[in-house]
């Protein structure tokens, strides 16, 4: 917005002082960062006392884990404060023309609505399961076909080939239609098909791969923060011809949109972060995990590194796998042998550490440390081929 007005009062005649500066992704992006940091940071506290004054509080299961119960009314919901950071700051510096922009707020308000909806019935109605699971599939679902749909149909993204990014091949190029069984105008229609479903199920993965990391205090805000700088250079880098070729990556031009909304995805995450660590003031709730998740598939997908998320995001998949593989192994073994047993002590992966007797901030910290590795190393494949 503030972009769009100095352009209109450069075109009235009117010449501001340092107005060429939002000529320049990097200003843009550390004006982006900075923003959302400071709404967080400000508005968070007030937001608190007010989640405090509501008694929206966290319900707590006695699962036996060390200082679980100490927890027990501590202001949830607190993903608003995200939200409003992420949304108050990319309204003011991003170019709201972009589809770019667009998608990502669209993704913002989709999954925080989804997230605020899953809050409301677990404070308000006093139901722990909160809506049903079958209920949020949809609705993501319904959210990752839009993503898809407008990726496939929009001039500004859409391409006559369908590639992406992966590592240790030449060029880093990995195109859908090798995946298609057809030949002529069938397998461009089966490769389509293939592309969507493929974006559908990052959406998916990604919002409830974060859900189900944010149960211990900083450890999904960390985490996703680290993330979103990734994704914020490779959105950067992609969008830049020079470095484009110099690295042999795809050039999206105007990608860097998604580099300044992940800015400030990234300081709306730090603001929040300041009340997250433990002991937590506050939790974010669904509101706050299923709209980074979104935030962070859906950005993947827009600059073509969505086959990257298993290693950059290693950490969501890890916490997603123990817990698919704790269901399934426990149903396995009560069927087989009349008593359900388990591989984890508990699951998601963090809480089988916790068991363990590991302090809750050592765990979330060499979480971080994981993070941060995969993070580099996602970011040095881009030049392995």
């Amino acid at each position: 917005m503030l972009n769009h007005l100095v352009e209109w009062l450069h075109s009235l005649g009117l010449h501001i002082p340092g107005a060429g500066l939002f000529n320049y992704l990097s200003f843009r992006a550390m004006l982006a960062a900075v923003i959302s940091m400071l709404i967080a940071f400000f508005a968070g506290g007030a937001i608190i006392r007010k989640l405090q004054r509501a008694q929206i509080g966290e319900e707590i299961r006695d699962l036996g884990l060390e200082g679980q119960m100490q927890k027990k009314g501590t202001p949830t919901m607190g993903g608003v404060i995200i939200i409003a950071a992420l949304l108050g700051s990319a309204l003011l510096v991003c170019r709201l023309d972009s589809i770019y922009t667009l998608l990502l707020i669209g993704t913002t308000v989709w999954c925080g609505a989804i997230g605020f909806a899953d809050d409301y019935i677990k404070v308000f109605k006093h139901n722990k399961e909160g809506m049903s699971e079958k209920g949020k599939l949809v609705l993501q679902f319904g959210l990752g076909l839009l993503v898809a749909l407008t990726a496939c149909l929009s001039p500004s993204i859409s391409s006559d080939r369908l590639i992406t990014t992966i590592p240790f091949v030449k060029a880093h190029e990995f195109d859908y239609s090798w995946l298609s069984p057809f030949h002529g105008q069938l397998g461009v229609y089966c490769s389509w098909g293939i592309y969507v479903v493929m974006i559908i199920l990052v959406v998916l993965g990604c919002s409830n791969g974060t859900n189900l990391t944010d149960g211990m205090d900083g450890l999904a805000t960390g985490t996703s923060a680290i993330v979103g700088v990734a994704l914020g250079i490779i959105a950067w880098l992609s969008g830049d011809a020079l470095n484009a070729h110099y690295l042999n990556i795809m050039h999206i031009p105007g990608s860097g949109e998604v580099a300044i909304y992940m800015a400030a995805f990234v300081g709306a995450l730090l603001g929040f972060l300041w009340y997250n660590t433990f002991p937590a003031q506050v939790f974010m709730g669904d509101t706050g995990s299923l709209t980074i998740g979104g935030v962070i598939g859906v950005s993947a997908v827009l600059i073509r590194k969505e086959l990257l998320l298993p290693i950059l995001c290693g950490i969501f998949l890890m916490e997603s796998l123990s817990v698919i593989i704790q269901r399934s192994y426990f149903k396995y073994t009560k069927k087989k042998y009349g008593e359900g047993r388990r591989v984890f002590l508990m699951a998601p992966l963090h809480h089988h550490y916790q068991k363990k007797g590991i302090p809750e901030p050592r765990i979330v910290t060499r979480f971080w440390i994981i993070g941060i590795i995969l993070a580099v190393s996602t970011l040095a494949l881009l030049k392995v081929r």
